[in-house]
C-alpha cells in the first residue's frame, strides 16, 4: 500500500516574534483541506513550530480525524543521561538569551493523521541554548493502526535547537543540539516498540552543517529519505531540485525510515509542498512530503 507522511514547519510563533501568523496558519489548514477533496492529502501531517492557539483553526480546517500533540509547556522528564555520564554543560549560561525564563510555550510538535492513534509517548529535551530554551522542544512517538498492515506503524516527530536563531554562539548551539540528538536516540530506544515499521520526520536544522548532521545520524538505526533516494534515483521518483550531491544538507526538514519486523518500508516518491507552486508559500519552510511503500512481508 502507498502511504504518505508530510513534515511543515508551519512558522506558528507567537506575538510579538512573528505578527499575522494566525491568517497563515488558517490557509494552511484550507489548503490541506483542499488536497482532501481531491484525494491528495498526506496520510498524515507532521507539524513543527505549532505554537499559537490558531493551530486549531489549522486541524480543524484540515479534516484530519485524528490529532496528537507533543510535550505541552509543563512537562518535565528526567536526565537521559545517569549521573557518571551526565554532560558538563551550564544549563543557563547566556541568561539575556533566554535561557533561565522558563518554557514560555510548548514543543510545538503535533501529528495529524488519517488513521487512527493507538498510543503517544513524548519526551521534553533537557538541554538547550539561547532562545530555543523558551520552547519545550522535545520529541512526540505515535503509533498508528493502519488497514491491511499485520503491524502498527510508528511516527516520530521532533524539532532540534537551532543555529544562528538561537542567539547563542555557535558552540553554544552546537552543543546543546549534540545533547538532544542523544536525547532523541534514547528515547527511541526505550520507547519504542521492538521491531514496529517507524517512519521519523521533522526540523533537525541540519541546513549546511555537516557537522551536526553526522552527529545527529551517527548509530542512528533509521535511513535519511534524500540519501537513500539520492544513491538509488531510478527508485524514488524525486521531485526536488537541489545543488550538489548531499541534497539532505539543503535543508533542515527530513524524513528518515526504518523497516519493521513484518513490514518493509521503502520511499517511492518525493516533492515539496506549499513552495509556491501547487500551493502557495505560507511559512519560511516548505513542506516536505514523502511517499511510501509499506509492504507485509512473508
Amino acid at each position: 500500500m502507498t502511504f504518505s507522511v508530510m513534515t511543515y514547519n508551519v512558522e506558528g510563533l507567537p506575538w510579538p516574534i512573528r505578527k499575522k501568523r494566525g491568517s497563515a496558519l488558517k490557509k494552511i489548514g484550507h489548503e490541506l483541506a483542499a488536497l482532501r477533496s481531491r484525494g491528495e492529502e498526506p496520510d498524515v501531517v507532521l507539524i513543527q513550530e505549532g505554537f499559537r492557539g490558531e493551530i486549531w483553526d489549522l486541524i480543524d480546517e484540515s479534516g484530519y480525524p485524528y490529532v496528537a500533540r507533543g510535550p505541552r509547556k509543563g512537562q518535565r522528564d528526567k536526565n537521559v543521561f545517569s549521573k557518571g555520564e551526565r554532560p558538563e554543560y551550564r544549563r543557563v549560561k547566556y541568561r539575556r538569551l533566554g535561557e533561565g525564563w522558563g518554557k514560555w510555550g510548548s514543543s510545538g510538535l503535533w501529528v495529524l493523521s488519517n488513521h487512527p492513534i493507538e498510543t503517544v509517548t513524548s519526551h521534553a529535551y533537557r538541554y538547550c541554548a539561547g532562545l530555543d530554551c523558551l520552547a519545550n522542544k522535545g520529541v512526540m512517538l505515535v503509533s498508528l493502526s493502519v488497514p491491511g498492515l499485520p503491524a502498527p506503524v510508528e511516527i516520530a516527530n521532533t524539532h532540534l535547537n537551532s543555529r544562528a536563531a538561537s542567539g547563542v554562539p555557535r558552540r553554544r548551539s552546537t552543543a546543546a543540539h549534540h545533547y538532544q540528538a542523544d536525547e532523541l536516540k534514547r528515547f527511541m530506544q526505550t520507547d519504542r516498540a521492538p521491531g514496529a515499521p517507524l517512519i521519523v520526520g521533522g526540523d533537525f536544522n541540519v541546513m549546511k552543517a555537516p557537522d551536526r548532521y553526522d552527529y545527529v545520524m551517527a548509530d542512528y538505526p533509521f535511513e535519511v529519505v534524500s540519501q537513500w533516494c539520492h544513491a538509488r534515483p531510478q527508485a524514488c521518483d524525486t521531485k526536488i531540485s537541489y545543488d550538489g550531491d548531499a541534497p539532505w544538507l539543503d535543508t533542515q526538514d527530513l524524513i528518515g525510515f526504518l523497516d519493521g519486523e513484518q513490514v518493509l518500508v521503502r520511499p517511492t516518491a518525493v516533492e515539496a509542498t506549499f513552495d509556491g507552486s501547487a500551493q502557495p508559500v505560507l511559512s519560511d519552510h516548505d513542506g516536505y512530503k514523502v511517499t511510501f511503500r509499506l509492504t507485509p512481508k512473508g
